[in-house]
């Protein structure tokens, strides 16, 4: 996805997050921090990643992050995430993200990004993804 392509229209799956970009969340000119933004599209994509491994699943790689467009305050930011990879004891999943300004239903493509997760079991280590049910 390219900037050039903010006009497509989003994932057609179901969203894994949305939230509303606050102050808190922005510097002095109303620009949504990239690290915010960045937070929630790890949310969302370990979301799915520790259903797919059902249970836990911690962070291991970001390998591609790419900030289409800005965030602002207000936007209504959706995340929507997919698994692309099942690997031994990880999962990888792109996470898209897109927001709608105040009132309109137009939807902006803003960030992408690929996030590997691996599972770990109650001792904190590595462990199995189990198969598909």
């Amino acid at each position: 996805m390219s900037a050039s392509d903010a006009t497509d229209a989003p994932p057609q799956s179901e969203p894994a997050l949305r939230a509303i970009a606050m102050p808190a969340d922005a510097n002095p000119h109303g620009d949504i921090f990239g690290g915010w933004l960045l937070s929630q599209m790890d949310l969302a994509g370990g979301t799915v990643a520790t259903r797919r491994a059902k249970g836990r699943t911690a962070t291991v790689a970001i390998t591609a992050m790419t900030f289409h467009r800005p965030v602002f305050i207000g936007d209504e930011v959706t995340c929507y995430a997919e698994i692309i990879k099942i690997g031994t004891t990880s999962v990888t999943v792109k996470v898209e993200s897109w927001v709608r300004r105040g009132i309109g239903d137009e939807h902006i493509a803003v960030t992408e990004g690929i996030f590997t997760y691996v599972a770990v079991g109650n001792d904190r280590r590595p462990r199995p993804v189990p198969p598909e049910s």
